[in-house]
């Protein structure tokens, strides 16, 4: 097509579906897609009293604890809103506001403003703010039982983890054959984005009876096909704790993947996003950063790219709608740290709520401080209630009739398989669509339960899933779970 017959006549629209990016047009992210825009219709629709078998719309197809009704941590939320109103910290207001907030919440707000500078409303550096970028770098050499010091200039603060990934992969692009090993079933965020810049993802399998575990030996296989076949691999994203599978890896595991990086050149991108969402004792948290400064080989620690995300959405924060986050880089080119300088530099900076927020998750109160007690009683309370509801759910699940779920290590999902009846499959694809998406459908036209099936996620082929947060507040949860096993006894039966 010439630029004559590309170009818009008077009173046509320039920008139409066949002359906007096409990129954009391959993306697709099954958390927030059609499952959960029929939730928001029917949510509507109750609003305008229209008749269901149920009276709210349960979310869980998306991780966002507060919209479930978890509770903000109390410190956190003080000491956010003494900066959201500096005038708080006035001398002449110091009588009264100390009624109010601890002693250590004044404390804080005032450090952070004296570091963030006259006002939260001004942009920040582009980076992040100094100060909060030293309390980062702290919380990982805690976090680590290290004494290796981080780089704070190898440090960005980002809106959100899901920001950070996205510069990242953006960097890695040079062109269609750049090739990106993400894992099946994957975080959609990943498949998105790579989609979106025009780089080709090179899945590989999570072994489902296994723990949802990773196999070496299966990436080196994965990675040397899709060479032969022309693809550039030049990155492998690990998410630990699996998102949406749950399972949180060893130090063994860890261990085996940077020397798999080393010997197969791969830059490693480590989603550690729900580090703190551990239910086990088995398997703890153990980050890759660490796995990298302990690993026993010198060429691995001194030449794995890493780079490594977090953020204030899950844990036991959950503040969603604050956008924070960070990502470390560690052996990264100075002059691609230059060139991710640039790219933060051309958004300004990251959001200071945001900023704030991550600067409390890595430095909360300790020990002797005023706010300590309720702090670690709202700590304990919103973790072992996740810990119970993780253990509730999967029980559920695997009382039910051809449904079979691995335990939750860690994060906040679970991801049953289950075993469709033919005619409920025939059926699916008589509609157009995956058979697992049709019976997510059907769960929330009969239960107001909104999950994601695991076609949005990549699967097996020829097995379905779905994923669902256990997020619903526990004194609802047994009614929750019955609802489901009721939807799910019926739909068998239906399609027998």
């Amino acid at each position: 097509m010439t630029v004559t017959e590309h170009q818009a006549q008077p009173g046509q629209k320039v920008l139409t579906p066949d002359t906007m990016n096409n990129y954009i047009k391959n993306v697709e992210y099954a958390v927030r897609g059609r499952i959960a825009i029929r939730a928001e219709e029917i949510r509507d629709e109750l609003a305008a009293n229209k008749k269901f078998p149920f009276k709210t719309v349960v979310n869980c197809n998306i991780g966002n604890p507060q919209q479930l009704n978890q509770k903000p941590i109390t410190f956190f939320r003080q000491v956010a809103s003494l900066c959201e109103n500096p005038d708080l910290l006035s001398d002449d207001k110091a009588s009264i506001v100390s009624q109010l907030y601890p002693a250590d919440a004044l404390a804080r707000a005032k450090q952070l403003m004296k570091d963030i500078g006259p006002s939260i409303g001004a942009y920040s550096h582009s980076q992040g703010i100094p100060a909060i970028r030293r309390t980062v770098a702290h919380f990982m050499e805690q976090r680590d039982e290290t004494s290796q010091p981080a780089n704070i200039n190898h440090i960005y603060l980002t809106q959100g983890a899901s920001a950070g990934v996205q510069t990242i992969l953006t960097l890695l692009t040079q062109d269609s054959h750049s090739g990106i090993m993400i894992p099946i079933p994957q975080y959609p965020l990943y498949s998105a984005t790579l989609s979106l810049v025009g780089a080709t993802p090179v899945p590989y399998y999570l072994e489902e009876q296994q723990q949802w575990g990773l196999d070496v030996e299966q990436l080196t296989t994965t990675v040397k096909e899709a060479r032969q076949n022309g693809t550039d691999v030049r990155a492998l994203v690990i998410i630990n704790p699996g998102n949406p599978t749950g399972q949180c890896l060893t130090k063994e595991n860890l261990t085996e993947i940077l020397t798999f990086c080393y010997d197969q050149q791969l830059v490693l991108l480590a989603d550690e996003v729900y580090q703190t969402n551990i239910y086990t004792q088995e398997r703890p948290f153990i980050s890759f950063r660490k796995a990298l400064l302990d690993h026993p080989l010198a060429h691995v620690r001194d030449h794995v790219e890493l780079v490594s995300f977090h953020s204030i959405s899950k844990g036991v924060v959950g503040e969603c709608g604050r956008r924070g986050g960070y990502f470390e880089c560690i052996n990264l080119d100075q002059g691609i740290l230059d060139q991710i300088y640039k790219m933060a530099s051309v958004s300004l900076c990251p959001n200071i709520h945001g900023q704030i927020l991550v600067d409390l998750m890595c430095r909360p109160p300790q020990p002797n401080d005023p706010s300590y007690p309720t702090y670690r009683a709202e700590v304990d309370a919103i973790f072992l209630s996740l810990q119970r509801r993780a253990q509730r759910l999967e029980a559920a699940f695997n009382a039910m009739e051809g449904v079979s779920c691995q335990p939750a290590q860690g994060s906040m999902y679970l991801f049953p398989t289950i075993t469709l009846p033919k005619k409920a499959i025939d059926h699916a694809q008589q509609l157009g669509l995956a058979p697992d998406a049709y019976y997510s459908e059907q769960m929330l036209e009969a239960t107001g339960v909104c999950v994601v099936p695991g076609s949005g996620f990549g699967q097996v082929a020829g097995s379905y899933h779905f994923r669902s947060t256990f997020l619903p507040e526990e004194h609802l949860f047994d009614a929750f779970c019955s609802n489901i096993e009721a939807f799910h006894a019926n739909f068998l039966k239906k399609y027998q």
